[in-house]
């Protein structure tokens, strides 16, 4: 892996944009995703479906996500389908999950257990 930058919103949501030698793009995040970080988040993963030929979004460290949230994801997806290219989720933690489901995102988005299944996929 190569070319890491990193963003953090204090104490709420760090989020880190890595690019594999490939050029996809993984973006981790840690911490919480609500209505505090959404906007920052929304830059992030636009910039990664506009530059990459994939993006993986990581929330193997996120213990919480809200509407906010789910609509930036919406929107970096409908991007990617606009651009030609693909985004993957990977490793929700239970809470997480159950809210992607809930809403029907996991239906929508493609999620993996791990960022290796997303990143092979």
């Amino acid at each position: 892996m190569a070319e890491t930058e990193g963003t953090a919103l204090p104490e709420r949501l760090l989020i880190t944009r890595t690019t594999t030698g490939d050029g996809v793009s993984l973006v981790i995040l840690a911490g919480e995703v609500d209505l505090d970080g959404s906007g920052q988040l929304r830059e992030v993963l636009l910039a990664s479906v506009e530059s990459a030929p994939g993006t993986v979004v990581d929330f193997g460290e996120v213990g919480f996500l809200d509407s906010s949230g789910i609509n930036v994801l919406i929107c970096a997806h409908r991007a990617a389908e606009a651009r030609g290219v693909w985004f993957r989720l990977a490793a929700p933690r239970d809470a997480v999950e159950r809210v992607l489901r809930l809403v029907g995102v996991d239906a929508l988005i493609p999620c993996y257990p791990s960022v290796e299944r997303a990143l092979a996929a």
